[in-house]
């Protein structure tokens, strides 16, 4: 049975400049950051899929039950589906680098998709990520680059659930960037900043 596409907004990139993919939170859509992918890479192409799930009308990448408590079936489901959208899209720019954000849920897919797949991403942002499942490391990572941000008193993401993913990135060889801010589950300028550096060093 073949799935339906993911609904997104595309703009190609300009020769041999990122890809940049984007992942909304839950309740945003593929408008949520389209403008802010494409002013973080000058002359990138951005690739922002709207989720395919609907919580209470609100547009997510995978089920869950409750805060914090994921429907596993479904998110295998959508990091399959995901590996494959990203892959496809890649194959149509080989010669642009990678590079993939996503905020709160859509931060959670991306991460999913970059554990089982790190070679599909050059450079992977997570912002506010909330990883409650383990997974074994990945020798695939080393030498990856990500960018992890966290919030110290963030309700939804506890900010040991965040130093315990960034500890496994570094555990399975990743070059991490963090920025971590006194607040919650607030995306923070000083985070966008980050993301901005991050992409263009």
């Amino acid at each position: 049975m073949t799935q339906e596409p993911y609904r997104a907004l595309t703009m190609a990139p300009k020769p041999g400049r990122p890809l940049v993919f984007a992942f909304h939170g839950t309740g945003g859509d593929e408008t949520q950051f389209f403008k802010l992918a494409e002013a973080l890479v000058p002359g990138g192409g951005v690739i922002s899929p709207r989720g395919d799930v609907s919580e209470s009308g609100a547009a997510r990448f995978f089920r869950r039950t409750g805060e914090g408590v994921y429907d596993m079936n479904d998110l295998a489901r959508a990091t399959d589906k995901m590996a494959r959208f990203i892959a496809e899209h890649r194959a149509a720019y080989p010669e642009s680098p990678g590079f993939g954000f996503g905020y709160s849920n859509g931060a959670n897919l991306l991460a999913s998709v970059v554990m089982q797949h790190p070679e599909l991403l050059d450079r992977t942002a997570l912002l506010h990520p909330l990883v409650t499942w383990d997974t074994p490391r990945n020798a695939g990572l080393n030498g990856r680059r990500v960018l992890i941000t966290a919030g110290r008193r963030d309700p939804i993401t506890p900010w040991p659930k965040s130093a315990a993913l960034i500890d496994w990135f570094e555990a399975s060889g990743a070059k991490v960037s963090t920025e971590v801010h006194e607040g919650g589950h607030d995306l923070r300028s000083s985070e966008v900043l980050a993301l901005q550096t991050f992409f263009a060093d």
